[in-house]
């Protein structure tokens, strides 16, 4: 009798252990998901932009006035080349894609999206080891299908390499399946990097780590 109550417990815990996995597996799931979310979401502006050289110059000019201590990141959009730096000294560098500045708008005109990656001082916010991608509306719209309801439908694994870094409004700087396409602008917004290279940047940074755009 004892020999089936101590089975019968192993059994519970088990199944415990497995609900408990699942359960965290799928808050994760579900955070990536609404950091993605945020960015992909956003419509088109209207309003009249700053000329993408005016704002560049101006960037240029605030971090030269500004030099952070320790290490940070600085991305040039226009030419797709990162440096990693500490103080003034450059420690790495290599090139990247971001975003292709095209226009998506969803059949019927309901919603637009604009793939920029967006200027300016960021921090490093979240650090991810074997980031899943979790599929926006727009991925499924640019493929020509239909938009999944059920948010495992929208889940992929392998497309952002092993290692991603979140910067805010959704955006990240990931690895890339398509390393031929590095140093063009070919993204949906993020900044993609080489394996080596995205490996380097993700260890040498931390939560707070600067990263400057231009």
């Amino acid at each position: 009798m004892r020999f089936w109550k101590r089975l019968l417990g192993l059994i519970t815990v088990l199944y415990l252990g497995f609900l408990i996995t699942l359960s965290l597996s799928w808050v994760h799931h579900l955070k990536l998901s609404a950091e993605w979310k945020t960015v992909w979401s956003s419509e088109l502006e209207v309003k009249t932009k700053v000329k993408p050289e005016r704002q560049n110059a101006a960037l240029k000019n605030r971090l030269k006035r500004l030099p952070p201590r320790d290490v940070y990141l600085v991305i040039d959009s226009a030419e797709n080349i990162f440096y990693l730096k500490k103080d003034d000294q450059v420690i790495r560098k290599g090139i990247v894609s971001t975003g292709s500045g095209t226009v998506l708008v969803e059949p019927g005109g309901k919603r637009t999206w604009v793939f920029d990656t967006p200027k300016g001082e960021f921090f490093v916010k979240s650090k991810i080891q074997n980031p899943y991608w979790v599929k926006p509306d727009w991925a499924f719209i640019e493929e020509g299908e239909s938009i999944p309801k059920k948010l495992e439908d929208r889940v992929e694994g392998g497309a952002l390499g092993d290692y991603a870094l979140g910067f805010g409004r959704g955006y990240f700087i990931h690895g890339t399946l398509y390393t031929r396409l590095l140093g063009r602008s070919v993204t949906h917004g993020c900044i993609r990097m080489a394996d080596q290279d995205l490996e380097a940047v993700f260890k040498a940074s931390k939560i707070g780590t600067r990263i400057y755009i231009y």
